[in-house]
């Protein structure tokens, strides 16, 4: 498997220059801001649900944002955005700029402080659900704070933090999880999805049999934290990195 080239920046500090696009399909795509950096932050605009049934219904709904040129036109062909939504403590990222850009609210959960307190635009606190999405709060190692959002309609599941793509990995895993967790994975937490498709705060989602991806990788976490020791020197740079 290709791993990333640790010896570049790990979260570029700098104006994103370019875009690379990632995990497109009907209802949304993906993208990198900077397609070099080590930690590969993506993030994601996503159609709402319309079944009128929760919170953020209808519109274009703009997930732990980066600002990047041009980006802006690549989220008009999907449609109108209706707000922006931050689900981790270390991913208020550019949610203010593309908020204010859109006269919209960044939507926060109730419980990440950090992150609304870094925003630079109106915070809407939620609970529960936005854009028909399901949100189930986790406190990896009680070392952060984040929510899983799951939208069960269209089998669409987005991690921010606790698991990233295989870069991220050990072995034949597509999604790798913090080597720390290995030792207790949270098998309860992803009990009830069934996902088509796992998009990712790092990394490039799982699209290809994307339930049993995040099967293997939660069912055999703790047999392979041996292996996953060879990633702790790259997710203690990551966690340094992103509290400076």
């Amino acid at each position: 498997m290709e791993r990333a080239d640790w010896s570049r920046a790990m979260y570029e500090r700098e104006d994103a220059t370019e875009y690379a696009l990632i995990d497109r399909w009907d209802d949304g795509f993906g993208w990198f801001a900077h397609p070099e950096e080590g930690g590969q932050r993506a993030s994601h605009a996503v159609r709402a649900s319309d079944d009128g049934s929760t919170r953020g219904d209808g519109g274009v709904w703009l997930f732990d944002p980066i600002d990047a040129p041009g980006i802006d036109e690549r989220v008009h062909d999907l449609g109108e955005v209706a707000g922006v939504v931050v689900l981790s403590d270390y991913h208020a990222r550019d949610a203010g700029t593309f908020a204010r850009r859109h006269g919209v609210s960044v939507h926060v959960p109730d419980h990440l402080d950090r992150s609304a307190q870094r925003v630079d635009a109106p915070v809407e606190r939620v609970s529960g659900s936005v854009a028909g999405f399901e949100l189930t709060a986790i406190r990896p190692l009680r070392a952060w704070r984040e929510v899983l959002a799951y939208r069960e309609s269209d089998g669409t599941l987005y991690v921010p933090d606790f698991l990233a793509g295989e870069k991220f990995a050990v072995g034949s895993e597509r999604l790798g999880m913090p080597f720390l967790s290995r030792l207790s994975p949270p098998r309860r937490l992803f009990a009830d999805c069934d996902p088509d498709r796992i998009l990712l705060g790092h990394g490039e989602g799982v699209f290809d049999d994307a339930s049993a991806a995040l099967t293997d990788t939660v069912t055999n976490a703790r047999a392979r934290f041996p292996r996953a020791l060879v990633n702790a020197p790259t997710e203690i740079r990551a966690v340094l990195d992103a509290v400076r």
